[in-house]
């Protein structure tokens, strides 16, 4: 349980106590007042509210202090206890005295009530208020345990760190010695090996001349080689082209002059069928007054062969007449 709850715990502990001191102190001024009264000598009654009032203090000033002890884990010894019990069997005789004296139980057992609340909640909330202030030294006894071992980890952390940096700078001087011996070994070494490389370079500059030669030579027989490949593909695409468009010249060719033969054939057979019985379908009637149009046949003759009137035949040499003039 962390602390906030802890303290929201002690707030409803302490809102509950006090207001069932409260209810208690008023019911017991409530309920003794009357039976002061009736035992006050006439012309003091007006004085009959101090005695609860008064016994009410005392209960209310106990449990207060006990809860301001109660918080720092303090103990005020006996005299507290009795006064506690003290002020709270005198409540409770207070309150239930007037039923008793009329011999009414009920009456007992129901102005019992409130003090035996409020002296078993005092109890209770000074248990609790203890065990919250003990829960609460507990907590803050780990807590300080927990502080103290996380310095004395710090500590022990900074002391390996220290002694980390001073071995780190034991061995960077080390290595920094090390470091100047093998940088002069290695003077000595390139120098050695830069009068070496530089004859090995003398003749690896000589060998590479001599392969860039070979290799220039090959490189233009081999450039050779391809443009004459290169001029022999472009040689036979042309020829195949040619071939092909020759093809295709021929296909026309022969396209159309089968449409030119299948057209006359079919505009002979128009022109040369017997004049007909019924009118012909309209595209045949077309075609038909198409073929006798070309062979200058009469508008009738092209009628009688076709089936159709001679109006309809005529109107259909005009649209052949107009095609002529636009083309």
């Amino acid at each position: 349980m962390d602390e906030r709850t802890l303290r929201q715990v002690d707030r409803t502990l302490s809102a509950g106590t006090w207001l069932i001191v409260a209810g208690a102190v008023v019911f017991s001024v409530l309920t003794v007042t009357p039976l002061v009264r009736g035992v006050t000598p006439a012309g003091w009654e007006w004085t009959a509210p101090i005695l609860p009032v008064v016994v009410d203090a005392a209960v209310v000033i106990v449990v207060r202090l006990d809860a301001a002890l109660a918080r720092v884990g303090g103990r005020a010894g006996g005299w507290p206890v009795l006064l506690r019990w003290m002020t709270g069997l005198m409540t409770l005789g207070l309150n239930t005295a007037g039923s008793a004296l009329t011999g009414d139980m009920v009456g007992v057992a129901v102005h019992a009530v409130a003090p035996l609340l409020l002296i078993v909640s005092s109890e209770a909330s000074l248990a609790y208020r203890r065990a919250l202030a003990d829960a609460l030294t507990a907590r803050e006894a780990r807590e300080q345990a927990a502080r103290a071992a996380r310095e004395q980890a710090a500590r022990e952390r900074e002391q390996r760190e220290r002694a980390d940096r001073e071995a780190l700078a034991d061995r960077e001087e080390r290595r920094e010695r090390e470091r100047r011996e093998h940088e002069a070994r290695l003077a000595r070494e390139e120098r050695e090996h830069a009068a070496a490389l530089a004859r090995e370079q003398r003749e690896t500059a000589r060998e590479q001349e001599r392969l860039r030669l070979e290799h220039a030579d090959r490189e233009r027989e081999r450039e050779h080689r391809a443009r004459e490949q290169a001029e022999q593909a472009r040689a036979q695409a042309a020829r195949e082209r040619e071939a092909e468009q020759a093809r295709e010249r021929a296909r026309k060719e022969a396209a159309a002059r089968a449409a030119r033969d299948q057209a006359a054939r079919r505009r002979a057979a128009l022109l040369t069928a017997e004049p007909a019985t019924e009118k012909q379908p309209e595209p045949t009637a077309r075609e038909t007054v198409a073929a006798a149009y070309e062979a200058d046949l009469t508008i009738r003759q092209a009628a009688e062969l076709c089936g159709w009137s001679v109006g309809w035949v005529t109107a259909r040499y005009a649209e052949h007449r107009q095609q002529e003039v636009r083309v």
